[in-house]
């Protein structure tokens, strides 16, 4: 029986598309209405999945600040807790 539970644990390490993705947080999922979330998108709108966390956070934060300038994303910034920005930028970093 400790064998077979070995070979489960060890199959769910090597094969990530065996577990499912963690459910997007309220919000993460709109971003794909600008942010293309194909690797082969030819658009002039940056990728966000991959993207580092902590970067995204303060990208955000420089938007609800108004210290970078944007089209929408200072509204769609100021939408949004610290701890929601987190959330969404934590879920958007493991998308890949």
């Amino acid at each position: 029986m400790k064998a077979a539970s070995g070979i489960l644990v060890a199959a769910l390490v090597l094969w990530p598309g065996i577990l499912p993705a963690a459910d997007a947080p309220p919000g993460a999922t709109s971003c794909s209405g600008c942010h293309a979330t194909n690797a082969a998108a030819e658009t002039p709108v940056p990728k966000i999945h991959g993207r580092n966390a902590d970067e995204t956070v303060a990208l955000m934060a420089q938007f609800r600040s108004g210290s970078k300038p944007g089209t929408i994303m200072g509204r769609v910034a100021k939408g949004f807790t610290e701890d929601e920005t987190r959330a969404i930028a934590a879920w958007l970093a493991s998308q890949r």
